[in-house]
């Protein structure tokens, strides 16, 4: 950054603190950041999108990804509803309570569901599981589904055999972490994706029909019980990007495009740390809404939604002041429903998970990519996984020279 643009920066903060104070959807649907004339906001959103040729969401993003951003006021807590916020109705009836409970979560008619002013199809769900449940997706994601078949970021630098357990080699050494920064990382503390069903192809950015593995039951099912509660009954869990964030982590500015089907919906559920979440709109010009996500929540990004650019620019302690939130803390119930998915973890598995979870944050997206009786159309080239994108495209790390984020899926 050149010094005069170091020199302005005050300014330009100044404008983004009015900006995230102000820039929300009005009641009558109005876009953020295409403030009316005359509105004392327009000055604050017209910086965010001249200062530096960057666009407003952009600017958004660094700002809330500055380690010294103490000013959170604007940032939507649905643990605290209220302005933008609105209570969101769910198809009770589509959903018994049985299958709720086989999928480790409350009855449909218990959920808090929210949307937000100005953004249809989006929906959030604060945290629905039930007690000890969590724990079962935080292990799968840690311990069964970076394994192969599934593909991880892993696979695609290392020789095979030394990406074989990752959770057997990596367990002892994050049991034993100590608080300094300098310990060398274990395999599972460099985990930053992994694929599951239809694996997304990182050079196209898009899936194949020939690069596929069967997509987990257990995910498959909890998905299907969330969608149908969503109004998508019907819904089917074809593709997942799991994402592992630490405290330096971030995730790019992007749009999940690249499934056939946008008709269905994106399912995004978080374990561990807190997040902020910025939801824009279809361009980049227009202001985000900043959001948190905390362990358990749930969002669901439907129809008008589907497509708009969103981020995560920042993972944050839990709000609790505590190593891990309350929520994780509770164990699983002794007796379980008959055919849940819910399976129950050694005191030495979680004792794992929680290490790990001290600082980091977990999230899992699942999506349809094709329509009922749809297929993928004939493509030539690459039919492969592709290559990754490198870790600082991908998961911005604030150690690392900058690159522009890809768009991934």
């Amino acid at each position: 950054m050149s010094k005069s643009r170091r020199e302005r920066r005050p300014t330009v903060r100044t404008a983004l603190a009015a900006a995230i104070g102000t820039a929300v959807r009005g009641r009558d649907g109005e876009r953020e950041g295409r403030p009316r004339p005359g509105r004392p906001e327009m000055a604050a959103a017209a910086a965010l999108t001249r200062e530096g040729g960057e666009d407003a969401f952009r600017r958004l993003f660094r700002f809330y990804r500055q380690r010294d951003a103490s000013d959170l006021r604007g940032v939507v807590d649905f643990s605290a509803p209220g302005g933008q916020v609105f209570r969101s109705q769910l198809s009770i009836s589509s959903v018994s309570d049985q299958d709720a409970y086989r999928a480790g979560l409350q009855p449909v008619s218990q959920w808090k569901a929210y949307g937000l002013s100005g953004y249809p199809g989006f929906i959030f769900i604060a945290n629905p599981f039930l007690p000890g449940c969590q724990r079962h997706w935080v292990k799968q994601c840690l311990k069964l589904y970076p394994e192969k078949p599934n593909v991880c970021n892993l696979h695609l630098h290392m020789a095979p055999e030394k990406t074989t357990d990752l959770w057997g080699q990596s367990k002892e050494q994050l049991r034993r972490k100590g608080s300094s920064k300098w310990e060398p990382r274990s395999l599972l503390e460099k985990l930053r994706w992994v694929t599951l069903g239809y694996h997304y192809n990182w050079d196209t950015k898009k899936y194949s029909a020939n690069h596929h593995t069967p997509f987990p039951s257990d995910l498959a099912f909890l998905s299907e019980q969330v969608a149908a509660a969503c109004g998508f009954r019907g819904f089917q869990a074809q593709a997942g990007i799991l994402n592992y964030y630490h405290f330096d982590s971030s995730l790019g500015i992007h749009v999940d495009e690249s499934e056939l089907d946008h008709s269905r919906p994106l399912l995004s559920f978080s374990f561990g740390q807190s997040s902020i979440f910025l939801l824009g709109g279809l361009k980049r010009e227009e202001a985000p809404t900043a959001m948190f996500m905390h362990s358990g929540d749930i969002m669901v990004m439907s129809g008008f939604s589907r497509l708009l650019y969103h981020a995560v620019p920042r993972v944050l302690p839990n709000p609790e002041g505590t190593a891990l939130p309350s929520c994780l803390h509770q164990a699983l119930p002794s007796d379980l429903p008959a055919g849940s998915v819910i399976e129950h973890s050694s005191d030495e598995d979680w004792q794992v998970c929680a290490k790990y979870l001290q600082s980091s944050r977990i999230n899992m997206t699942i999506r349809q990519v094709l329509a009922e009786g749809q297929k993928f159309p004939e493509e030539s080239g690459t039919n492969g996984q592709g290559q990754a994108p490198s870790e600082d495209s991908y998961h911005e790390n604030s150690k690392a020279k900058r690159h522009k984020p890809n768009r991934v899926s």
